[in-house]
């Protein structure tokens, strides 16, 4: 489990993020000590690693600064399970809101679908066989061998022999070995097959009486689903959807899900990173009294002990979440993290406050990350067969107008560079491919980005539509 941390030091991991995230040093910077941290912990002496917690972190900054960004992108770097929450969610339980344990049911969800991806990935090629078989045996059934008949049963065999000739059967072989090969090659992709697949009684029970939780009404739906027979649907399919379902399905049989779980608990509990978003939403003025207030302190008082550590029962056994990694983060533009109870505020000892963005920024977002809005909508032109460029004074001028219309409007950071990318490349996408055709060569220069977006920051009224 840790030989990919054993890979990353603290200063690659702020490489990597470098690549996708402008800015930000001082928080790139925490979250990679404490991602590094953990491959300590878990090469600790384990007399040791019990005692050993993490430095859970809160970010303060405006939207659209990089605070989830930066989460996402460590968890990928890590490949750990990851799960984004807003706090504001919890405080409507009681009536549409969440139970807060949901928030760890749910990170156990997403690192059982991750042991299960690469536990797939592992047994993939024997699968594939599997299905190939199943596909070819549909297309042309097997002939027995006369010779593979007992020799106790003299009568049969010599019928046998009489209705399936070894010209017939070599022939039959030759035969499935050329299918083969087309399957192979995709060359039947196209060819309609009939065949069956398994699937599983989900049975919908009402429970009588008493309230049950979430997790004994999973484990009740699963245990009569497990006692029922699954039933064969015959499906009439194209060959290369076959391969999908089949794949999936025999993938499935050849994986230990026992394995599964317990090796999903444990990532979970030592790699999880859940990231608690707008925690400023439930920061209560503690001056006493009632309403609201008392709601979302009361939300603060329920995540209390998960950050601390404490069992939640799942679906796939109990997890304990005194190692998993939790980020908090809020604008804190009405309260501020003082607001929050004070046995909170101590569970997240490393406070890091994200800056705004600058007009230099905004430049720097539109040209060198490897996921850059102008990257995205080059690649989309060209798969239209359309080249679109970008001169670099151009994005110097989207850079001011977008950085001058969140200075004006509402600051909501690098989100806004994607209405103001739309609103320049609106027209040229709605014009590809009817209007320009493939081989056509746009370039965006700066008199075009002035042409089409001065109305954005010279007209305040006109602005305040722009999101």
């Amino acid at each position: 489990m840790t030989e990919h941390l054993d890979q990353l030091t603290p200063r690659q991991i702020v490489s990597e993020l470098d690549q996708y995230i402008i800015g930000q040093h001082d928080a790139k910077r925490n979250v990679a000590i404490a991602l590094r941290n953990r491959w300590r912990r878990m090469n600790s002496p384990k007399e040791i690693q019990r005692e050993i917690i993490p430095n859970n972190i809160l970010m303060i900054g405006a939207t659209g600064v990089g605070k989830t960004e930066i989460a996402r992108r460590l968890a990928k770097i890590a490949d750990a399970p990851f799960i984004k929450v807003e706090a504001s969610k919890f405080t409507e339980v009681g009536y549409v809101g969440r139970d807060v344990e949901s928030m760890v049911r749910d990170l156990v969800e997403q690192a059982v679908s991750m042991v299960k991806a690469q536990k797939k990935e592992e047994v993939k090629i024997k699968a594939e066989q599997i299905v190939e078989d199943i596909i070819l045996d549909t297309l042309i059934p097997p002939m027995h061998s006369p010779s593979a008949v007992s020799i106790g049963y003299e009568s049969s065999s010599d019928k046998n022999r009489d209705r399936i000739p070894d010209d017939d059967h070599e022939l039959n072989q030759r035969t499935r070995e050329r299918f083969r090969e087309k399957i192979r090659n995709g060359e039947l992709d196209s060819r309609k097959i009939e065949i069956e697949v398994q699937q599983n009684q989900s049975p919908n029970i009402g429970m009588i009486g008493g309230a049950v939780d979430d997790v004994s009404m999973m484990n009740i739906q699963e245990m009569i689903g497990n006692m029922m027979p699954r039933r064969g649907k015959k499906r009439r399919v194209t060959v290369e959807e076959a391969k999908k379902l089949l794949l999936e399905e025999e993938a499935s049989k050849l994986i230990d899900m026992d394995e599964v779980k317990e090796e999903a608990i444990q990532k979970a509990e030592n790699l999880g990173i859940i990231f608690i978003d707008e925690i400023d939403k439930v920061a209560a003025n503690r001056s006493g009294g009632s309403g609201p207030d008392v709601s979302r302190e009361g939300v603060q008082r329920d995540l209390l002990p998960i950050v601390e550590g404490s069992a939640v029962n799942t679906k796939y056994g109990v997890i304990n979440t005194d190692h998993i990694l939790f980020i908090a983060a809020g604008a804190f533009h009405v309260a501020k993290p003082s607001d929050l109870i004070p046995e909170l505020q101590g569970r997240f000892p490393i406070r890091v406050e994200l800056q705004s963005l600058t007009q230099d920024d905004f430049y720097q977002i539109l040209k060198a990350p490897k996921n850059a809005l102008t990257k995205q909508y080059e690649a989309m032109m060209r798969a239209e067969q359309v080249e679109l460029q970008f001169q670099d004074d151009a994005l110097l001028e989207i850079a001011r107008i977008a950085f001058e219309v969140n200075s004006d409007v509402e600051n909501i950071g690098a989100r806004r560079l994607q209405t103001v990318m739309s609103t320049l490349l609106n027209d040229f996408m709605f014009d590809v491919p009817d209007v320009i055709g493939p081989n056509a060569h746009l370039v965006v220069t700066k008199e075009l980005v002035k042409e089409r977006l001065s109305t954005l920051s010279q007209n305040r009224d006109l602005s305040q539509y722009i999101l």
